[in-house]
């Protein structure tokens, strides 16, 4: 059964990411203050909604090694997914959804590149972040 939170989330683009990746924290980190509509909600990839979520979608939370966007009951993961939360993105952000004509297969050799060394540049911590109280209804598990 889903939780009311979860309901209402997946009526909002949902953007899962590894909740104990310093690069994926400072992504969320960077979408929150650019999206002033409020429009994106956030999961991590380990937290038991997050799991839920991705299994109802097709995705096994165990091996996901990639960022996912749940919009519009389309599952996009990789460069795909980056590039279509830059074009919800306040400012000038949406300019690089241009990228979207970039082959994917390039587009996601470069992503790959980036995903496997993430911890090696950004680390990784032990627990995921906690959102701070102004944000925290927009994180699916807090």
């Amino acid at each position: 059964m889903k939780s009311r939170k979860a309901t209402e989330a997946e009526r909002n683009p949902l953007v899962f990411y590894d909740g104990v990746c310093g690069f994926c924290q400072r992504v969320v980190q960077f979408i929150i203050p650019r999206d002033r509509s409020a429009a994106f909600r956030f999961v991590a990839i380990q937290s038991e909604t997050g799991s839920r979520l991705l299994l109802r979608h097709g995705l096994d939370p165990a091996g996901l090694n990639t960022f996912v966007l749940l919009e519009q009951g389309r599952v996009y993961t990789r460069s795909t997914a980056g590039l279509r939360v830059l074009r919800r993105l306040d400012g000038a952000w949406p300019l690089l959804y241009a990228c979207i004509v970039v082959p994917r297969p390039l587009r996601d050799l470069v992503y790959g590149w980036i995903a496997a060394n993430r911890y090696r540049f950004f680390g990784k911590s032990d627990s995921c972040m906690l959102p701070p109280p102004e944000v925290r209804e927009r994180f699916l598990d807090t």
